[in-house]
Parts: structure tokens; sequence; C-alpha cells
């Protein structure tokens, strides 16, 4: 392994993961667990799979301290059916549903809802270039639930404090870029939902966490994939589920046990952020922020530099440093660097390094 290639990974997604975990994965590809088969290949029914998913969820109840009174489950199609399957699933025929809109995630949600029913926005960020909180929420006391986005991965916005709806108003939210980043109170939730590749493991498996009693709203006709409580009672194996993603979601699960559960882990993930956004802060405006300082992700970093040419410059520089993923949406534009759990220290401190020596080739 002497000669093995690492790039240090700022992609917003599919985002670097745990090297250990991809050698565990590659350690037990061909012959797993003494079946001498792969994980992709055997089935989905067999008792070996069965303690791959039935563990996975255990460490996740584990991590985040999900009540008994909670299903979870592992789907596909991504957080972008879950903006279809909430609605249909929680908002019954004539009810609406409120939406706080701070960023490009939670307006393509917003947009799928509206699709399928009343959906009111109760705040909308996009006025001031998605660089905050609301300042103020318009709820609807009768709402079915109220959905929010805890991280924006694009402009770099994150919720450290989740919005409080009206008494009785279920809250939904949308954490796929900063799922198990840092510890939640699960009992706030109705519905958390999350895409494994930012922070979990890679593309092909969302994550949901959905009460009981939200379960019991799921109407009766549904498209079976659709049906959350067809889902649930399956133990998320109603057909063939994406095992091998679910596999190494229960790799990376394990290994965040390993770095001392998700305090610890929020602790090095303030870290790396702090380190980059002082970067930034102290560059004297060579380096500007997207976001306000109060509603700062530290999952994803976006910046610019004092021109687009610079911005190009800065993108191949650090490529050829091994700084890979750091191009900007081009709804923003510039820089982005993203800093999911398995993103150490190190690559964080690389980064600041190069940021450094650009600014004063280039300042």
């Amino acid at each position: 392994m002497s000669d093995l290639k690492r790039v240090y990974n700022f992609n917003p997604g599919p985002g670097t993961l745990p090297l250990e975990v991809l050698q565990q994965a590659q350690a037990e590809l061909l012959d797993f667990k003494g079946t001498g088969m792969s994980v992709m290949e055997i089935s989905h029914r067999s008792k070996e799979f069965e303690s791959v998913i039935q563990t996975a969820e255990a460490d996740l109840r584990e991590l985040l301290g999900i009540p008994a009174n909670y299903k979870v489950m592992f789907l596909q199609g991504g957080a972008h059916l879950q903006f279809s399957m909430i609605p249909m699933n929680l908002r019954a025929a004539g009810a609406s549903a409120d939406y706080i809109v701070t960023g490009t995630w939670s307006k393509t949600a917003v947009k799928e809802a509206q699709k399928l029913g009343a959906t009111h926005v109760s705040a909308n960020t996009e006025a001031d270039g998605f660089k905050g909180f609301p300042a103020k929420l318009d709820l609807d006391p009768k709402a079915a639930y109220l959905h929010f986005t805890s991280n924006e991965t694009i402009h770099g916005v994150e919720y450290f404090t989740e919005p409080t709806p009206p008494a009785g108003v279920p809250l939904v939210c949308d954490a796929s870029s900063d799922f198990i980043s840092h510890p939640i109170d699960v009992s706030k939730y109705a519905l958390i939902y999350a895409g494994a590749q930012k922070n979990a493991g890679p593309s092909g498996v969302c994550i949901v966490i959905e009460r009981d009693d939200m379960i019991a709203r799921t109407p009766a006709n549904l498209p079976v994939m659709l049906d959350y409580k067809i889902m649930a009672e399956s133990g998320s194996l109603h057909n063939t589920p994406p095992c091998f993603a679910i596999y190494m979601v229960g790799l990376v699960l394990q290994w965040a046990k390993k770095q001392g559960g998700l305090a610890a882990i929020e602790k090095t993930n303030k870290t790396k952020a702090d380190l980059v956004y002082k970067a930034i802060d102290e560059s004297g405006g060579f380096y500007r922020g997207h976001a306000k300082p109060e509603a700062r992700s530290r999952m994803n970093i976006p910046f610019r530099l004092p021109s687009e040419e610079l911005e190009a410059t800065f993108a191949s520089e650090a490529k050829k440093n091994d700084l890979i993923g750091l191009k900007g949406h081009h709804s923003v534009g510039g820089m982005r660097a993203s800093l999911y759990n398995a993103m150490t220290v190190e690559g964080a401190q690389a980064l600041v390094n190069f940021m450094k020596e650009f600014q004063k080739k280039n300042g």
C-alpha cells in the first residue's frame, strides 16, 4: 500500500469517505464474512445481510439517541424522492404544509411539494442571496408539517438550532449534508431524512427516521414504493434494497462510534471549519465568504476571490496540489470547500496553507 495515492477530496457529494472504511470494504469485497461471496452478491433475505442492516440501524440509533417510537428506513431515490414522498405521506388531502427556503435544496423541495398540493412558503431568503436565516417566519398553526433544510450545500448556510413550529405542527428536516456531523435531539422532529453521500456513506441510499404517529398518517393506496408504512413494516426489505450502500453506511457508522460519537465528531468538524473561516477572515478581503457569520456552515464553505480568472487559477493550482473538488456551484461561483466528517484536520490545514501561499503570489 506504499504506492497508494489519496488526495484531499473537498467534493460536495459524493464526498470523501474514511480511509479505513474503504480499506475494510476492499478487504471484504470478495469474501464477506466467510460466505465466499461479495456483500453485493448475497441475498438481501439472508441472515448475513439481515445482520448488516440491523447492525447499521442499531448503530445509528445509538449515535443519534433515536427514541424507540421512531422507525429507521434505508430507502432509494435520494433526498429528491423524499421531496415527493413527504407530502404524499404526511399532508392529508386539502391540507397545507409550511416550508422554509434558505437555499437551492429547500427551494427544490418546495417545487416538488407544490406539484402535489397546497404549499406555503413561511420564509424565503433568496432576495438576500441565501446568505443567512430568515428574520421571521410566517407559520400556519394548522400546517401538516414544517419543513426546513438544516444545511444548504451550495450557499453554505447551516442551522445549529432547529426552527420552532407552532404547537402540534410536526417538524420535518432534510439533513442530507450535515447528517451525523453533530448531536441533535431527534425527539424534536417528526421526520428526518438524509442522502448518505455526504457524511454517512456512498450514494444510492437515503436514510429516513420517522416517528410512529407520522407513519400512521400514510394514506391508503399510495404506490407501494412511495409508502412509508409499507417500507417501515418491511424493515426496508420490501424489495431488493441498495445492499452495498447500506453495508457501507454501516461501516461508516462503526467508524463514527470509534471516533467517540457525534460530540467528538462535532468538535473535530468545528476545528476544521474554524481553520478555513479564519483564513478567509484574515485575508484582508482577498477571500470573501458567502454566508453571514451567524449562519456559516461547518460542512460547506463557499468563498470568492477578487476575480473569476483568479478563481480558475486557484482551482487549477489546487488540483495540482492534490486539493480536489474546490470549484463552487455555478449558481454561486467561486470556490467551495466541503468539510464532511471524513475530511481530516490535516486536509483542512493543507487547504489553508495553500490559500495563504496563493494569496502571497497573487494578492
